[in-house]
């Protein structure tokens, strides 16, 4: 094989710490993360050839098993695991690392290298935190998948057996340099940090889970660097001290956030044990709770300027945050003012909500820290709760003896009104009542699962949208409209290839043709992103081609059609480019959609498109009905209004 020199092995190390440390950084944000992640994996990869080149180990056969063994892993951990599980993930990984770690250490060991007092030292130190942070990150795992009791669990004696079991601990690995290391004291040593590993993490549960997290990310760091200490290995070291800082900053952060010392945490005084009793409510009124009327759930939300959701752990249970995404998008496309309050500990993880969130495709530059939305709640019109109960719960600041008292809160109570979505009415994990439940003013619960109730808020809001649409007509107009229409046109358009709402379309025009009306499509031939984009989509949800028709063949027809259906698209159907001089549009020619009788136009909002020329359709003219909102929406809202008319039923208004 290649053989390496040693200055070329230490240089060629310290740009690959370098490397790891780049990709770090750039999981700072999540436009770059993904980019980081891809940096610090070939960054890792290198280093382990670098490895196998310098230290000479030919034996291809055992490296292309583990290669293949281990990439096989991790490939059916990519694809299999559903983002729900995130957390129980991310703790195995970290309890693979240490684990690793152990194993070095334990091979330094048996294999009779470890000679010398500091390769003494600190080979028995990578055992001890290895095999610690390995059975730790089990526990962990057990619990965030529910195998195991996700509360607090406390034995009898247990901080006693925790104080005995640390201190003999210490005291092995302070003897591990005077002793022999014989396979007694190797298998002591291995069991009372494995049964330690279990006696903290066990113990420890609901909102502290994150911290515990990250604290094993943090000595599974520390186990690696004393075993590249061990062996001798810089590479190993430097980065092994990266993650155990890294882990222990984000610990000291978060434990700061929660208003927790880290030892409390470890030696059980802040969390409530499975057999604790669950604190009493502050009121002694009754529960009068109930969820307040959906006409006066719309009023609230029609007359809300500033909204602000709140995810937590019930958001990722359900695999809600693409609905919660929706809900944001639909209360924007009216004008609200939308962002998201994230408390640091919320969920299961470090950076929970974070993940889900931009996994949803949510703007990284909308989710708030506590400290910068706290301030805003006294002047939020609603605050949408998904999911959350411990990191909202007002007990905080006087239910002394709590597992939560004294825990910064994201003062949720401040605002104007909340609507709580969550599963049912029962505590938190810390088992603490919140009086926000109590039914109080100005607060409305919707229970269930948050994916069916976070729609049914979308809904609400639809229906806000379909009771006030800009300047056109009433809904009862609207039906009465599509009731009388016996010609149609639908104009496809790109904002309906970026709601992938082609099925939709197809939809409405199958329901209208089953009334007898004559329906047929419009294409404009630069609607979309690439020639023949309308047609290929069309095509997709199984339109008859017969039924577009290009611009010249379908003008025409406009003055004599009784309503146009404009789906996302507007530069193409602007009036301005016969008049608007000196503007990216002027002179193009347009499908003629206003000499029709009535025009309904399901665009997301009133921006101009992409040419930057105000639509004159939008200026509440008569005959113009504006449905904004994602087209995936609207179109299935003009579904349900034809479909109605089918019945002979009348629209409801919410």
């Amino acid at each position: 094989m290649l053989g390496i020199s040693a200055p070329v092995y230490f240089g060629m190390s310290f740009l690959l710490v370098v490397g790891f440390l780049s990709g770090i950084k750039k999981m700072n944000s999540p436009r770059t993360a993904v980019t980081g992640n891809a940096i610090g994996a070939i960054t890792m990869m290198l280093a382990i050839i670098l490895a196998l080149l310098y230290y000479e180990i030919s034996d291809l056969t055992s490296v292309l098993v583990a290669f293949f063994v281990g990439g096989l892993i991790g490939l059916v951990i990519a694809v299999k695991v559903k983002m729900i599980h995130m957390p129980q993930s991310v703790a195995f990984l970290n309890g693979v690392g240490a684990t690793a770690s152990a194993l070095i250490a334990l091979a330094t060991i048996l294999n009779g290298d470890a000679t010398t007092f500091f390769v003494q030292v600190t080979s028995v130190l990578a055992l001890i935190i290895g095999s610690m942070a390995m059975s730790g990150s089990l526990i962990a795992v057990g619990k965030l998948s529910g195998v195991l009791s996700p509360k607090p669990v406390v034995l009898k004696g247990h901080s006693a057996i925790f104080f005995a079991t640390v201190s003999i601990l210490i005291l092995l690995w302070a003897l591990s340099p005077f002793v022999p290391l014989t396979m007694t004291f190797v298998l002591l040593a291995l069991g009372l940090a494995i049964f330690f590993g279990f006696l903290f993490a066990v113990r420890i549960g609901g909102a502290d889970m994150p911290i515990m997290i990250s604290l094993l990310n943090a000595l599974t760091g520390v186990a690696g660097g004393a075993a590249g200490l061990a062996i001798y290995e810089p590479l190993l070291v430097a980065v092994g001290g990266i993650v155990g800082a890294s882990g222990l900053i984000l610990t000291q952060i978060m434990c700061r956030a929660m208003n927790r010392h880290l030892w409390a945490i470890l030696t059980g005084k802040t969390t409530m044990s499975s057999s604790a009793p669950v604190a009493k409510k502050a009121t002694s009124a009754p529960p009068s709770t109930s969820e307040a009327p959906a006409t006066d759930l719309q009023s609230v939300l029609i007359k809300a300027s500033t909204v602000i959701i709140v995810p937590g752990y019930g958001m990722a249970l359900a695999q809600a945050q693409h609905e919660v995404k929706t809900l944001a998008d639909t209360l924007e496309a009216q004008g609200k003012e939308v962002c998201f309050a994230v408390h640091p500990v919320a969920g299961r993880m470090p950076g929970h909500m974070n993940v889900l969130l931009a996994e949803a495709g949510v703007d990284y530059d909308k989710l708030l820290e506590m400290d910068e939305v706290n301030p805003r709640f006294p002047n939020t019109d609603v605050v949408v709760v998904i999911g959350s109960n411990d990191v909202i719960n007002p007990a905080a600041r006087n239910a002394v003896g709590t597992p939560i008292y004294g825990m910064p809160i994201l003062d949720v109570e401040a605002a104007k009104h909340v609507i709580i979505c969550n599963f049912d009415e029962k505590p938190g994990y810390a088992g603490v009542d919140n009086p926000l439940y109590d039914g109080r003013k100005g607060v409305t619960l919707m229970l269930g699962d948050a994916k069916k109730t976070v729609a049914a808020l979308v809904d609400e809001v639809n229906r806000e949208m379909t009771a006030g649409m800009a300047e056109g007509p009433s809904a009862t107009d609207l039906q009465s409209v599509l009731t009388k229409a016996s010609t149609v046109i639908i104009v496809p358009g790109y904002g309906m290839a970026l709601a992938q709402a082609q099925h939709e379309v197809k939809t409405l025009a199958d329901t209208l043709e089953a009334q007898g009306k004559e329906v047929c499509f419009a294409v404009h031939p630069v609607a979309g992103r690439m020639p023949g984009h309308m047609n290929v989509l069309l095509a997709e949800a199984g339109v008859d081609y017969d039924r577009l028709l290009e611009m010249d063949e379908v003008n025409p027809r406009f003055p004599n059609t009784d309503v146009v259906v404009v789906i996302g698209s507007n530069d193409v159907i602007n009036p301005a480019a016969r008049n608007a001089v000196g503007t990216p549009i002027y002179g193009m020619p347009i499908l003629d959609v206003e000499a029709a009788k009535h025009v309904i136009i399901c665009n997301f909002d009133e921006k101009p498109g992409y040419a930057g020329v105000d639509n004159p359709l939008y200026d509440g003219r008569k005959g113009v009905t504006l449905m904004l909102g994602d087209a995936k929406k609207t179109v299935a809202a003009l579904v349900d209004e034809v479909n109605k008319e089918l019945k002979g039923g009348l629209l409801s208004t919410g």
